[in-house]
């Protein structure tokens, strides 16, 4: 069914309090009527009369679909609010923006995006990596919210025409700004650093059996590589910070080059990126080497410089850990081979390559089970067991009517043993894995998560298609 949109005149047409009260939503209005989209659930013979008196005009209801009215309750009649989200904006209302930051951090949002159209804007959170749409506002409230973030992030108020970087830090946050010139006017995303990992815990980031014995054995090497890879959002910056805290002690000299710095660890000496004087990975990791470092976290290895310093690194007696952009454990090796680095090389000094992906997990209020279909599943995908039962996403009002809430790291482990590290040193990639008859890759993690009803088959579909 289709969704409704309300436009911002008609927004105003009634309250919060009355719209989730009644269960509606206006669709259009005149002089002497209006017509509001219902629940059809809801009682609504004694609802027209009662809303008749109130407004003063003719009540008309259209039946619609709960879900529905109820993300639209949620999206422009916001309870929590008092009064729809447009007329937050006003000043005299209090800080609209101080209370979206308190808003987006409680309900663990990454990034914040302002967006404006030819008739009006909105406001959309990430929320476990998905986006979700929490208000519409007018241009005119838009306009104001955007030099709010400007004064804030300390950037020109009077530049609309180029994009803008800023940060936004105090005790409860640490925001990263960056606007962009767009054909409607400027568009904002806030990106919500964590300032505190303390509450970071390797046990308990999906790293289980072998798995978790591999990877605590390589890290507790004194010399060596570890590699996190992964696209974008996948949790390899979140892996590597538990990595650092169970690391960190006071005999040890532990040197970060980040950018950006997501989250402060006591007693970690860190740095932030900045290309534009200069303080490039490659550039700061020969200063560290002055350092006297232990060990060294590399925020990403991007090329063929910055890959092969790391290796030095690690050969002079340093654990190196950093991540890197690749689709699986044994393409990080083929990665390192493509960047001009000697397999030799690569076989003497990787102690363990680890590949991971973030997988939402299903809303235990209202997920639905249905029956298992082999057809639904990629051709290229070997079912290793049949499932009685999968589950499909529904959406709820404590999902945000997404189906999903939370989400869950899956691991694919490259343990560079004897026999690996032979194949490595002979540029025998695609038989790294032929001796090992318990590895489990990506494709099958993200199985056994689909068999437990943890997640839905559309969520890990893009995992599967690569096995």
């Amino acid at each position: 069914m289709q969704e409704i949109n309300i436009t911002p005149e008609n927004q105003h047409i009634i309250s919060s309090d009355l719209a989730n009260h009644y269960k509606i939503v206006p669709k259009n209005a005149d002089e002497n009527s209006i017509t509001f989209f219902v629940d059809t659930t809801y009682n609504t013979k004694d609802s027209i009369e009662e809303l008749e008196l109130l407004l003063g005009k003719d009540v008309f209801f259209l039946p619609f679909e709960s879900n529905e009215i109820e993300k639209a309750l949620s999206l422009y009649y916001r309870k929590d609010r008092g009064s729809n989200a447009s007329q937050s904006l006003n000043i005299d209302k209090g800080d609209f923006l101080e209370n979206l930051l308190y808003e987006a951090k409680s309900l663990k949002s990454s990034d914040i995006h302002f967006e404006i159209y030819e008739l009006d804007a909105r406001i959309r959170f990430r929320i476990d990596g998905q986006l979700i749409e929490r208000y519409k506002i007018d241009k005119e409230n838009y306009l104001e919210l955007v030099n709010k973030v400007k004064i804030k992030a300390k950037l020109n108020i009077t530049e609309k025409r180029l994009p803008q970087d800023g940060r936004i830090t105090n005790d409860s946050y640490d925001i990263r700004v960056s606007i962009l010139p767009t054909l409607f006017g400027e568009k904002i995303v806030m990106r919500l650093l964590g300032n505190d990992a303390s509450n970071i815990d390797l046990n308990t980031l999906g790293l289980d059996g072998d798995e978790l014995h591999y990877y605590l054995e390589a890290i507790k090497k004194p010399n060596g590589i570890i590699l996190i890879s992964g696209p974008t959002g996948s949790g390899k910056t979140t892996t590597l910070y538990a990595t650092l805290k169970l690391l960190n002690d006071t005999v040890r000299n532990i040197v970060t080059v980040e950018d950006p710095i997501e989250y402060t660890l006591k007693g970690i000496n860190q740095v932030q990126l900045k290309e534009d004087i200069g303080l490039t990975f490659a550039s700061t990791l020969r200063s560290f080497l002055r350092q006297d470092p232990d060990i060294i976290m590399l925020g990403e290895i991007r090329d063929s410089e910055t890959a092969m310093m790391a290796i030095r690194a690690s050969l002079t007696g340093h654990l190196v850990l950093s991540t890197i952009h690749t689709n699986s454990a044994v393409g990080t090796v083929a990665r390192l081979i493509d960047m001009g680095i000697p397999p030799y090389l690569i076989a003497e000094t990787l102690n363990i390559s680890v590949a991971q992906r973030l997988i939402r997990k299903l809303c235990s209020h209202c997920k639905l089970p249905i029956d298992f279909t082999a057809e639904d599943f990629p051709s290229s995908f070997q079912i290793p067991y049949k499932i009685d039962k999968l589950y499909k996403a529904i959406g709820c009002n404590k999902c945000y009517h997404t189906g999903y809430s939370g989400r869950k790291a899956i691991y694919e482990i490259l343990n560079v043993d004897f026999k690996t590290a032979n194949h490595i040193k002979n540029n025998e990639v695609n038989t790294i894995f032929s001796d090992k008859a318990n590895h489990k890759s990506l494709p099958d993690r993200a199985f056994d998560i689909l068999s437990s009803g943890e997640t839905a088959l559309e969520e890990i579909y893009s995992i599967l298609i690569n096995a």
